[in-house]
C-alpha cells in the first residue's frame, strides 16, 4: 500500500512538474528568414492588407517553410506569411490558387503540388499581405 502511495506520489509530482514549463514556441526556420531578409533588404515595410490585385501579380515566390512573396507590377513586393501551413512551404512546390474575382485575399487557400511528381503536397492558408517598397535615399 505504501509502495503504491509513493508511486502515485512520484507521478503526481512528475506531472505537476512538467505543467509548469512554458509551451513551446512556434519553430522559425532560421534559413527561410534569412532569405526572406535578404530579398527585402533596401525596403520598407507598409500597413498590411488584406488583398492584392491578381491581375497586377506577376510573379510569385515560395521562401521555404516562411512566406511567399508576390511581385506586383510596380516596385512594390508583398509578403504573405501563412496562417497555416506555413512550414510545408517548399520552393519546389507549385502554387495552385483559385481566385473567386480579381482579388487575392488573406481567406484564400493556396495548394502545394510537388514539381516533379504533380502530385498535391498539403496547401496553406494565407494571411494579410505586407507591401515592401524601396527605401526613398534621402
Amino acid at each position: 500500500m505504501r509502495t503504491a502511495f509513493s508511486f502515485m506520489l512520484a507521478a503526481a509530482l512528475i506531472a505537476g512538474g512538467a505543467s509548469a514549463r512554458p509551451p513551446k514556441a512556434t519553430p522559425i526556420n532560421a534559413k527561410g528568414e534569412a532569405a526572406l531578409a535578404k530579398l527585402l533588404e533596401g525596403r520598407v515595410a507598409g500597413k498590411p492588407v488584406s488583398c492584392i490585385s491578381a491581375m497586377n501579380s506577376q510573379s510569385s515566390q515560395v521562401i521555404d517553410g516562411t512566406a511567399v512573396v508576390y511581385q506586383s507590377t510596380g516596385r512594390t513586393i508583398y509578403v504573405n506569411r501563412p496562417r497555416v501551413g506555413a512550414d510545408q512551404l517548399d520552393s519546389d512546390d507549385i502554387l495552385v490558387t483559385r481566385i473567386w474575382g480579381s482579388q487575392l485575399c488573406s481567406l484564400d487557400q493556396v495548394r502545394l503540388v510537388d514539381r516533379t511528381s504533380r502530385f498535391p503536397r498539403g496547401f496553406v492558408g494565407l494571411g494579410e499581405f505586407v507591401p515592401y517598397t524601396k527605401a526613398k535615399k534621402g
